[in-house]
């Protein structure tokens, strides 16, 4: 029985070894994730906002890279302005109950999105309404957009966010590991940046 879990689990562990080695080929030819860093570099230098959204697993991921960017990530430093639109259950509670709730996101960009912001939408399946919604209203109101997918993308490609970062699985669990080890990677490398890389 033991030597049956062990097996299954390496299985599991090979597996991701796998998708990492596919993201890291297809990184080393778009360049995906360090363009999506530069959008992000570019709204804080010039005293702009991260705004992310995402449903379920991905809403608390929205939350966790936006805490890692106010707060910190590895050391203290000066706060970095990032929302996570998953965060006030007003909000989405009186949209999706007066409106629907694929405005959810899209309704907040409107109030709080300023020219200039990043948003970062994270989509495991790629088509989620209310993510989609919220790149509509981005596209209309001319903020950068950066969409974290699994390999489904056309749907977010008919919207043309200015990067997507596409994990090639289908599988949300997996999907949802590499989103998370991009998410520190953006975090890491905005706090070298704003920090000038010292504790």
């Amino acid at each position: 029985m033991l030597l049956e879990k062990v097996n299954w689990f390496e299985e599991k562990i090979s597996l991701r070894r796998e998708l990492f080695s596919i993201f890291l080929d297809e990184q080393k030819q778009s360049g995906s994730l360090f363009k999506a860093i530069e959008i992000m570099e570019t709204a804080l230098e010039n005293g702009h906002k991260i705004l992310v959204f995402g449903n379920g697993g991905s809403a608390t991921q929205s939350s966790h890279l936006a805490a890692e960017l106010v707060n910190k990530f590895y050391f203290k430093r000066k706060a970095l302005p990032a929302l996570a639109l998953t965060s006030d259950v007003a909000n989405i509670t009186s949209i999706a109950n007066d409106s629907d709730f694929r405005f959810i996101f899209a309704r907040q960009l409107e109030a709080l999105g300023q020219k200039g912001d990043a948003v970062v939408g994270i989509t495991t399946g790629g088509a989620s309404a209310n993510v989609l919604e919220a790149f509509k209203a981005a596209k209309a109101m001319n903020l950068d957009a950066i969409a974290l997918c699994g390999q489904h993308t056309a749907a977010l490609e008919k919207l043309g966010p200015d990067v997507i970062i596409a994990v090639k699985s289908k599988d949300t669990p997996l999907i949802q590991e590499v989103h998370l080890f991009i998410l520190h990677t953006m975090a890491e490398v905005l706090e070298k940046k704003f920090s000038g890389g010292k504790e």
